[in-house]
């Protein structure tokens, strides 16, 4: 055989062999069997942390008193971007320029892209909310805020209580509380008995100034809607705020981001996620230990923690209306006003959480890394929590700085949903433009 012969077969042999080895750009099987087997490990199934699609509602959790439907869902996808319900607020010049929406938009993951939601006497969105100013002639008193970050409501089905103190909601942690469902605050509709969802709904209505009118029932059509969604609710008891913070609730139930990479992966697309995110789940479902808090197809959990950050008043971005002494600041501890539960808050879900710019309650960090390492350290940044109300798991993970790179990749990445615009409406029944519909908002957004 000449030289030449045997480099030829040396080749076809060598080709031979590399085809029977594993393909590098196929996904990494052993990763894949090592992220189940640690997944497992937690005490959760593959099958625990999928989420169903939105529109298979009987595998949606929801409240047995406001069963979800396809009607119901659909009238409170309109009105949670509807601005027209904007006419209960301080001023006629801002009437209809606000809506759920402006403090919980798609782009921003349903959370606000500002460190502190405006609803009410703002001006502008920008292109995902982060350019939600206060408007200049309106006064501090004037404007629909909160003193903590505004929470998304996205996988908000997940959550049996609502808010960074569980405050609302009469079922699961919350029965044992009725004592501080104080009257004539919003807690006092946590007396409706519905989950959280639902009574967070009826309770923003009239927290963020929202109502309806003639002009929204008969001119824009909702009528129809209101009878498609509640004809089993008699007539004179059909269109009114109960009824549309129902079917704002409904909607916020299907609110899933059930197209993220992990959830792929989780569905049996094995490389939805690259070998970095894979590297990275593992972190949080081992080293990290982040799966100890964050379970679930949310991975959220109805669990309060003091961590020690920071509160909205020391935030370094303009914000208005937050002082030391809220009982907010306190967490779980400033609505149970038990000692135990003191600057405790619940812990949240953390899909899309790349959509937004603001992190924690307090809107203290601005990254998604600035997070872990902050809880891989386990020192406090808030000098007002008392060190023995720290919670006894915020202790140094001492992940080294390829573990937080790949945690960081897979929450950024391997957790968003990248389309979760199909939660909006194109167009809403009043014509206004949403989420806000002041006049630099509907330059930035394109709809004057």
């Amino acid at each position: 055989m000449s030289r030449s012969q045997i480099a030829l077969a040396l080749c076809v042999s060598l080709l031979a062999f590399s085809a029977c080895d594993e393909d590098p750009t196929l996904p990494n099987s052993e990763l894949n069997e090592q992220l189940r087997r640690v997944i497992e490990a937690t005490g959760q199934s593959m099958d625990d942390l999928r989420m169903p699609s939105s529109d298979d509602l009987e595998n949606i959790p929801q409240d047995s008193s406001n069963r979800l439907t396809p009607a119901k869902i659909a009238l409170g996808k309109l009105l949670f971007h509807e601005t027209a319900l904007g006419i209960d607020g301080m001023t006629d010049e801002r009437a209809q320029t606000f809506s759920c929406a402006s403090c919980h938009n798609a782009a921003a993951g349903f959370a606000a892209g500002t460190a502190q939601g405006i609803g009410e006497g703002g001006n502008g969105f920008g292109r995902s909310g982060e350019g939600r100013v206060r408007a200049a002639n309106v006064s501090i008193s004037m404007l629909d805020i909160q003193p903590v970050k505004s929470p998304s409501i996205l996988n908000a089905g997940y959550q049996k209580v609502m808010l960074w103190n569980g405050q609302f909601g009469a079922t699961d942690v919350n029965e044992g509380t009725e004592s501080n469902w104080t009257e004539g605050t919003p807690k006092a509709k946590n007396s409706l008995g519905f989950e959280g969802v639902e009574t967070q709904a009826i309770a923003g209505l009239e927290v963020h100034r929202l109502d309806l009118d003639s002009t929204l029932l008969y001119q824009y059509g909702y009528q129809a809607l209101f009878d498609a969604a509640f004809e089993d609710v008699p007539i004179a008891e059909r269109y009114n705020r109960l009824t549309a913070a129902l079917a704002i609730a409904a909607y916020e139930r299907t609110v899933l981001a059930n197209q993220a990479p992990f959830q792929q992966w989780l569905a049996g697309d094995v490389s939805a996620l690259n070998d970095q995110e894979k590297a990275g789940a593992l972190v949080f479902f081992g080293d990290g230990n982040c799966a100890g808090c964050h379970s679930g197809p949310s991975l959220a959990s109805t669990s309060f923690h003091a961590l020690g950050m920071s509160d909205l008043h020391d935030s370094a971005s303009p914000v208005f209306g937050s002082t030391p002494n809220q009982a907010e600041h306190k967490g779980r501890g400033g609505f149970t006003m038990r000692s135990e539960d003191m600057y405790k808050f619940k812990t949240p879900q953390l899909y899309n959480l790349a959509d937004s710019r603001f992190y924690g309650h307090g809107s203290s960090f601005r990254s998604i890394r600035n997070v872990i390492e902050y809880k891989s350290a386990a020192q406090a940044q808030n000098e007002r929590v008392p060190s023995d109300k720290l919670s006894p798991d915020f202790t140094p993970l001492s992940l080294s700085d390829q573990q937080i790179q790949d945690l960081t990749a897979f929450l950024e990445d391997g957790l968003r949903d990248p389309n979760l615009a199909r939660y909006t409406p194109e167009v809403l029944p009043s014509g206004n433009c949403f989420p806000n519909a002041d006049a630099l908002s509907k330059a930035d957004l394109g709809c004057e």
